[in-house]
């Protein structure tokens, strides 16, 4: 490029043809080498997104809140299709918890990389002397995969409660026991949905969610054992982040892992989070693709 610049500057022929030519070919090559970043055994699949407030209380909660408007934005930007499979609502604002089913080409490969605690500095709304706060929450990223179908369950093992969804879907929802829960006894690990009139059909979904859990879980007891790869599962505290939001006393997204930041704090929480994503994807890409 720098090359066209010059020749057009010294013989005044114009190049805009095929500089934009080579702007075209460029951008190609990097959409080829992010794809190649995205070869990983499960990346083509698509997955579940957990949200879980951490230290912090309401303050955690509203940021769990902010969080999932931020990826709700994020899936609407990408064409995928999300749907959200369960919402615990906080008390008196935000969410302590929520999980989203999230369907789309590369879905997982784009959204592993947000697995981790997510931090926030900003003047809190629920502080009447309007000081400034810390907030944190986990993101967990599930693939929904074939293997996890091969998943066995002793039903001895599971312990399952129905109750009244909590969130949109309609009188009948709210009205009838439809929503279930499912909670695998050994490993503490829980899933739920309360998406569906059809309890039958929760049901369904819960088990086919709680054994994509399962087969993440093994997997990464597998990976400790052979000391290959980290548990994501860290405390939900300081020092633990992988990216920090900071509204006050200034403007700053920036993420741990790459260093990648910008100021355009409301473009991020709007959903912009491509520079971030594909950022640690070309970074860490080889070392993902042997995960």
């Amino acid at each position: 490029m720098e090359l066209f610049n010059l020749l057009d500057e010294q013989s005044g022929t114009d190049f805009d043809d095929l500089s934009g030519e080579f702007k075209r070919i460029e951008a190609e090559i990097a959409e080829w080498e992010l794809l190649c970043m995205l070869s990983g055994k499960d990346d083509r699949r698509d997955c579940i997104l957990d949200i879980h407030p951490g230290a912090g209380g309401t303050e955690s909660m509203d940021w769990a809140a902010m969080l999932l408007r931020m990826y709700l934005h994020y899936f609407e930007r990408k064409g995928f299709k999300a749907e959200v499979i369960d919402l615990l609502p906080g008390d008196p604002a935000g969410v302590k918890s929520a999980s989203i089913e999230v369907q789309g080409e590369y879905a997982y490969g784009w959204l592993k990389t947000e697995s981790g605690v997510h931090r926030l500095v900003r003047i809190s709304p629920f502080d009447s002397a309007g000081r400034r706060h810390t907030s944190f929450c986990s993101v967990y990223v599930y693939p929904e995969t074939e293997e996890a179908e091969e998943i066995r369950i002793n039903p001895n093992d599971l312990r399952i409660d129905t109750f009244r969804a909590s969130g949109a879907g309609g009188q009948h929802v709210n009205k009838t026991d439809s929503a279930v829960r499912m909670t695998h006894i050994p490993t503490g690990i829980v899933a739920t949905c309360q998406s569906e009139r059809s309890q039958h059909r929760n049901r369904d979904s819960a088990m086919r969610f709680l054994k994509a859990k399962l087969l993440k879980h093994q997997r990464e007891e597998e990976a400790r054992k052979r000391d290959a790869l980290e548990s994501q599962k860290d405390e939900i505290a300081w020092g633990s982040q992988i990216r920090s939001y900071v509204l006050h006393p200034y403007n700053m997204v920036k993420d741990h892992r790459t260093n990648i930041e910008t100021s355009n704090t409301q473009a991020v929480l709007d959903g912009d989070l491509d520079q971030f994503i594909e950022g640690y994807l070309m970074k860490n890409g080889v070392a993902d693709r042997k995960n």
